[in-house]
């Protein structure tokens, strides 16, 4: 009797061992059935991730270069229209040395575009603020000399010869001083005014700091030099190259002889080390970074810029960087993140 007794109490402690073992698997069994989503809900849930982190508000303040105008223009109104409706970015025009008065100050603006490289005193002006600022190189821009449609005998002329004609002791006074073939007309000079960096440029590049013809004609707006190179025939005007392509139909390009031949103006000419390469200089648009840490849009649209660049560079009359120093523009812009 009691060796059934014990084989009864054997079998109920075999038993009570197997159910607890069967419950304990089946609790781990519905604990990763409650933790394991379907792959369709884990799409979703990224998808709404990745909403919420792509909808950005507020806006992105740009100003500075009128040369590089038009390309930064172009890409915002992609970037708004494309990328991120609820951001706005605001592209002006004051000119580079006018954009970096507005960039290094105490809330200044998001960039600053520049056809020069930041000077000395601005650079020592942001250390001061305590602004930190990347300098992102755009594209490649030219030189352009234009005259007017009706001007058939100055179509071409070496580097001297039209340093010449704008500087105040250049001799060259009336078209007959280049050659005296040409009318004895006097030569009409017009550019940028020294808000622009294009004006810089050429005065510290070309001209080599010498002093410009005193009646020399500087504005402001771009379009304006257009229109007075378009109504007079005896005028020649230095601006960048994009603004030349798109008023083509109100211009011409003077094709310039630097030693081996004339050589046009044009995006397979315009390079650091081609045909043009004497007249052609890069662009810059320069990031205040402290805003980019702070503020979502401004680095998300540094960002689409860098990206987007090339592409839209050529649409507005500006050669290409190579695809190296795009990917190292956007190495430290992923930095940021």
């Amino acid at each position: 009797m009691k060796f059934k007794n014990s084989w009864k109490l054997f079998l109920v402690g075999i038993l009570a061992i197997i159910l607890i073992a069967c419950q304990n698997s089946n609790e781990e069994e519905t604990g990763k059935e409650e933790d394991t989503e379907s792959p369709e809900e884990t799409e979703v849930a990224n998808e709404e991730a990745s909403d919420e982190a792509a909808d950005l508000e507020g806006s992105v303040v740009i100003d500075g270069s009128g040369t590089v105008y038009p390309l930064m223009a172009k890409l915002a109104e992609e970037y708004m229209t494309n990328e991120q409706e609820g951001v706005s970015v605001e592209v002006s025009r004051a000119g580079t040395s006018a954009g970096f008065e507005k960039f290094l100050v105490e809330n200044g603006t998001d960039f600053n575009d520049a056809s020069r490289q930041i000077k000395n005193e601005e650079a020592e002006k942001a250390e001061e603020l305590g602004i930190e600022v990347k300098e992102l190189k755009v594209a490649l821009d030219g030189l352009t000399f234009v005259i007017n449609k009706e001007n058939d005998w100055a179509t071409e002329m070496t580097e001297e010869e039209l340093t010449k004609i704008f500087l105040a002791d250049g001799g060259m006074t009336n078209w007959s001083d280049i050659n005296p073939d040409w009318p004895d007309e006097k030569i009409n000079t017009y550019g940028p005014n020294e808000n622009h960096g294009t004006y810089e440029f050429f005065f510290e590049n070309v001209l080599e700091e010498q002093d410009l013809v005193d009646d020399v004609d500087l504005q402001q707006e771009y379009s304006t030099l257009v229109n007075l190179i378009a109504d007079d025939e005896n005028g020649i005007a230095f601006f960048g190259f994009g603004y030349y392509v798109n008023n083509e139909d109100k211009l011409q390009a003077v094709s310039v002889d630097f030693g081996d031949g004339a050589v046009e103006p044009s995006l397979n000419t315009i390079a650091e080390d081609g045909d043009y390469a004497a007249f052609t200089r890069p662009v810059f648009t320069y990031l205040n970074v402290n805003n980019a840490k702070e503020k979502p849009q401004v680095l998300d649209y540094a960002i689409y810029a860098m990206e987007n660049i090339n592409e839209f560079a050529g649409e507005t009359g500006f050669a290409p960087i190579p695809s190296g120093e795009v990917q190292e523009n956007l190495d430290f812009l992923f930095g940021l993140q």
